[in-house]
């Protein structure tokens, strides 16, 4: 091909590179089930085939589609695919692959009013979308990140400066041993020394205990310190557990506690009858991540984070540079979204979710979600069925933990090793993939049944996969 200093294609290119990579996703989405579920090659392998230097000359389009196709999409986890129960799935949909496309190919800056006022506009009501489906106040508004990790770790920072005025001297957080790694990492980043942190044992269902939580806090108050805040999770990752919400809600009220609701894995069974019951207290939350690229389906990335009063965010983030001088125009009406978080820079992510809901409406959402808690559900009914598997964490939000138990007598240890053989042998034969976690120094295997293309069989084949697997490496 020849030199082209423009980086521009014709328009006619243009369309068939476009048409191409549409077939490519659509037979994607067409064949997914047919395709192993994890599919990986070692790193001196993939060095062969992908390593070079900076290229200098250009390359046809088309043959470095096919080098994708050979080398790299051959190499993924299908996280879409319907027996990909392992981490949190994101089972995204293709309405929601074309917004980002769009959102990549209109390229706007949706940092501030002046250069993004539709973005903008779609962001504003997408989050208050979320909002009511939380049931947060009007007050209460936010902006979307990258995922939990940034939710979680922008939420403790307007923490950190509504509650304490950036003066962390003395102060304590508490939360539980089941949640996410995010919220430490977040805390360290924000200078948080590790005696600054209260790790509480779970109670038998996995969930925060509150007469060790108040006794924590009193013991901290007494020894002088400053309790500041408490982390609650609304569905953990290793076993989709809620903590009482409503009874921490009131406890922080009485203690003049912020509290942190991590909803970023289950605040989107909200949209339902069911997860509305079983996150009650929610809406108490002073702030609040939701990961939209879970329980909503949309591709990476998108999470988002809410706080009960959104103008602790612009308290937090807000800065004045000569170079953003013209973007500071009419500010109670056009909202600057680098005022409200980390970014100044930052792309169209609620274009998806806009897009999404808008084409199948949130109903059809609310069906995939109850879905998800019928599967795991029935995938606990079998496993109770067999004699080779033993419950360890019922079916709660989506997700179900149990371990294999082979038919001689065998230690702790050795079940626990022959649960981890059991998750490397998935992998291995592709058919389905569902990691293992600790649960009380127990190695399980862990269902997380949110793929909306997911099936009942797909339930019932699997465990029969992982049965056969298991009695197989217990023989051997």
């Amino acid at each position: 091909m020849p030199e082209n200093p423009n980086l521009q294609l014709p328009a006619d290119e243009m369309r068939r590179l476009g048409y191409r990579v549409v077939d490519q996703i659509v037979e994607y989405y067409q064949t997914i089930a047919d395709q192993p579920v994890m599919r990986l090659s070692p790193r001196t392998e993939l060095e062969a085939r992908l390593r070079e230097s900076l290229p200098e000359q250009p390359a046809d389009p088309n043959s470095l589609l096919d080098q994708l196709q050979r080398d790299v999409w051959s190499n993924i986890g299908n996280v879409i695919h319907p027996r990909f129960f392992a981490f949190i799935p994101s089972p995204s949909n293709f309405v929601s692959v074309m917004a980002d496309a769009l959102a990549a190919g209109f390229n706007p800056f949706a940092g501030n009013w002046l250069e993004g006022s539709g973005p903008a506009e779609i962001e504003l009501v997408t989050i208050d979308w979320l909002r009511q489906m939380c049931g947060l106040p009007d007050s209460a508004g936010g902006l979307f990140v990258s995922g939990g990790s940034m939710a979680n770790l922008t939420a403790l920072a307007a923490a950190k400066q509504n509650k304490l005025d950036n003066r962390i001297e003395n102060a304590v957080v508490y939360f539980s041993d089941q949640t996410h790694s995010s919220l430490e990492k977040a805390l360290r980043i924000l200078g948080f020394a590790r005696d600054q942190v209260r790790k509480l044992p779970s109670d038998e269902q996995f969930r925060l205990l509150l007469p060790d939580l108040h006794q924590a806090v009193a013991t901290d108050r007494a020894a002088g310190h400053r309790p500041f805040c408490v982390i609650a999770n609304a569905g953990t990752t290793n076993t989709g557990a809620v903590d009482p919400l409503s009874d921490i809600a009131d406890f922080c009220e009485a203690e003049n506690l912020w509290l942190h609701i991590d909803g970023a894995y289950g605040a989107a069974a909200c949209l339902t009858e069911r997860g509305k019951r079983l996150m009650a207290g929610i809406e108490r939350a002073d702030s609040l991540s939701l990961d939209p690229h879970k329980w909503l389906f949309q591709p990476f990335e998108i999470g988002c984070v809410i706080l009960r009063d959104a103008r602790g965010l612009k308290k937090t983030f807000h800065t004045m540079a000569e170079y953003l001088e013209d973007t500071k125009r009419a500010e109670e009406q056009e909202i600057n979204f680098y005022d409200y978080g980390i970014q100044l820079t930052r792309g169209f992510r609620a274009l998806k979710l806009w897009l999404s809901l808008k084409t199948f409406g949130a109903a059809a959402f609310r069906q995939a979600i109850e879905h998800s808690f019928e599967l795991a559900e029935f995938a606990e009914q079998l496993v109770r069925q067999s004699n080779c598997w033993k419950v360890v964490s019922p079916a709660t939000m989506g997700i179900v933990a149990f371990r294999f138990v082979p038919p001689h007598s065998a230690s702790e240890e050795e079940i626990n090793e022959l649960n981890r053989r059991i998750v490397e042998a998935q992998i291995e034969d592709g058919f389905a993939f569902a990691n293992s976690t600790s649960l009380r120094g127990r190695v399980v295997q862990r269902l997380c049944t949110i793929n909306h293309r997911t099936t009942k069989d797909d339930v019932r084949a699997t465990i029969e996969k992982f049965e056969q697997i298991g009695l197989s490496l217990s023989q051997a």
